[in-house]
């Protein structure tokens, strides 16, 4: 299988060609995913389905790069992204410092920063100094404290202005991509119309270049809340209890291991 570069990737929205986009946090669920995947973002979402949190706040940079190193041996197709973490780039310098980590600890190809129009010059630093960017707006997970909840975006006249300007300007200071979280479906469809590099949405409707959801949601693994763009996959939950019972069950009874499986 050909790896999957920045090029590949930009090619499938001039090709109209739908881009599969999931997260992933450990190699071996990177190695199943990337055969049908086009793009996996090692996702500071870990945070709540890997380490229980309520929110992505509070994990740390090295954290991002342990499990990003641990993606990155395990897909060797797919163009990886790595999510950078909340702290990690309140300003140029820092976000600079931290990026730097990720290119020379990990293989990753690009960064994912969730961003406003005050990040703009930013992003442009990171981009001159060679980093791959994808900035996240809508939805920004990581303003859920100070915004008091999950806000959907775009709902009204001025805030779908302001998203399709941000979304253009992001473009122009070089950003490879767009990750649309959280935006009207008609907004995020003017959007994807308006830019010409692949915008990739998560609740935001089907006329974005690509869509991407957080691997424990689609295969049914976490069901504490299931958000409205989520599909469920598989009942993985429920399959992996009726397993690891089966297994418990023989264990308790002797019937595992067998002669057969026994030295």
């Amino acid at each position: 299988m050909q790896k999957i570069t920045l090029s590949t990737f930009k090619n499938f929205k001039k090709n109209a060609q739908k881009i599969v986009a999931i997260t992933a946090y450990d190699a071996l669920m990177a190695g199943i995913f990337d055969e049908y995947a086009d793009m996996i973002l090692v996702g500071d979402s870990l945070h709540m389905s890997f380490n229980a949190s309520s929110d992505t706040l509070g994990i740390s940079v090295d954290s991002m790069i342990y499990h990003t190193q641990a993606v990155c041996a395990g897909a060797k197709r797919a163009l990886i992204v790595a999510d950078m973490p909340f702290g990690s780039y309140y300003n140029t310098d820092e976000a600079l410092k931290n990026a730097l980590k990720f290119y020379t600890q990990t293989r990753c190809d690009a960064l994912k920063l969730e961003v406003n129009a005050d990040k703009l010059g930013m992003i442009e630093s990171l981009v001159k100094e060679g980093f791959a960017i994808m900035p996240h707006i809508g939805l920004k997970p990581q303003s859920v404290r100070g915004e008091g909840g999950y806000k959907i975006k775009g709902k009204d006249e001025k805030e779908a202005r302001e998203l399709i300007d941000l979304a253009k300007e992001l473009e122009r200071v070089g950003a490879f991509g767009i990750l649309l979280e959280g935006v009207k479906s008609e907004v995020a469809a003017t959007i994807t119309q308006q830019v010409n590099v692949p915008v990739i949405g998560i609740g935001s409707g089907v006329e974005c270049d690509g869509q991407i959801l957080v691997w424990s949601d689609a295969f049914g693994f976490f069901n504490e809340f299931k958000p409205k763009f989520v599909r469920y996959y598989a009942n993985g939950r429920e399959f992996l209890s009726q397993a690891m019972k089966h297994y418990a069950n023989d264990v308790r009874s002797k019937a595992f291991p067998n002669d057969e499986e026994s030295y």
